[in-house]
C-alpha cells in the first residue's frame, strides 16, 4: 500500500505561522548575534562578506561610519526583496538592517574587548554570525543585500544558501586586499567558511519549514 507524500501547500497549511512576537524576538536575537560577530571582526581587523562586508571594506577604505554605510548599501536591494520575497519579508529585513546599523555603532561603547586572538575572533565571529543569520532566515527575514539574493536563489533554483553566500563572500574578501594584509585576509576567509558552512548544514528546505 503506497502513501502519497503531502503537497507543499498541505505542508504549509500544517505548519503554524510565526506570531508577531516570534518574529520580533528573532529579529532582535539574530541581529544581536551578527552585531557581536562584527564587533569581534572589527576588533581583530578582519573583514566579512555580504553587504556587511562591503560596508566594512568601505569603512576601512574611507573611514566613514560602518552603521551608515551598511544602511545605505542595502537600499537598492529592498526593491528585489519587495518584488520577489514579499512585503512581510521586506519589512522584517528593513527592521533588522536598521537595528544592526544602530547596534554596530552602540556595541563598541557598551562592550570593550581588551585583547582577542584573531583566530578565535574568526571562528567565534563566523559561528555567531551563522547562528544569527540562521535565526533570521528561519523567520523569513535577512540582513538585506546579498542575503535577499541567496535566499531567492535557494527558493527558486534550489541552490544552498550557505554555499552561494560563501562564493559571493570570497569575491568581497578578495576585493579587500588593498586594506587587509595576507594573514587577516586568510582569517577572514576562515570566518566566512565557518559562517557559511554552519548555514549550509542547518538551513535546508528539506529539514525546516517556516512561514
Amino acid at each position: 500500500m503506497s502513501t502519497a507524500l503531502p503537497s507543499s501547500n498541505a505542508a504549509a497549511e500544517a505548519v503554524p505561522r510565526h506570531s508577531l512576537f516570534d518574529d520580533a524576538q528573532a529579529v532582535i536575537t539574530g541581529t544581536l548575534f551578527v552585531a557581536l560577530a562584527l564587533l569581534l571582526f572589527r576588533q581583530a581587523g578582519l573583514v566579512t562578506g555580504g553587504t556587511a562586508g562591503i560596508a566594512l571594506v568601505a569603512h576601512y577604505a574611507i573611514g566613514w561610519r560602518f552603521g551608515a554605510l551598511f544602511f545605505v548599501v542595502n537600499l537598492p536591494f529592498y526593491w528585489l526583496a519587495w518584488r520577489r520575497m514579499g512585503r512581510r519579508f521586506t519589512l522584517k529585513t528593513f527592521a533588522a538592517v536598521a537595528l544592526l546599523s544602530v547596534l554596530s555603532e552602540a556595541l563598541p561603547r557598551w562592550l570593550t574587548i581588551g585583547h582577542i586572538e584573531p583566530v578565535f575572533a574568526a571562528l567565534a565571529g563566523g559561528l555567531l554570525a551563522g547562528a544569527g543569520f540562521l535565526i533570521l532566515f528561519r523567520h523569513r527575514a535577512s540582513l538585506g543585500g546579498l542575503n535577499v539574493l541567496v535566499l531567492w536563489l535557494q527558493e527558486r533554483l534550489g541552490w544552498r544558501a550557505g554555499y552561494t553566500q560563501l562564493a559571493l563572500d570570497l569575491c568581497i574578501l578578495l576585493a579587500s586586499t588593498p586594506w587587509v594584509d595576507a594573514q587577516r585576509l586568510a582569517l577572514s576567509v576562515l570566518a566566512a567558511a565557518a559562517m557559511n558552512v554552519a548555514l549550509a548544514v542547518n538551513h535546508r528546505a528539506d529539514r525546516y519549514v517556516a512561514f
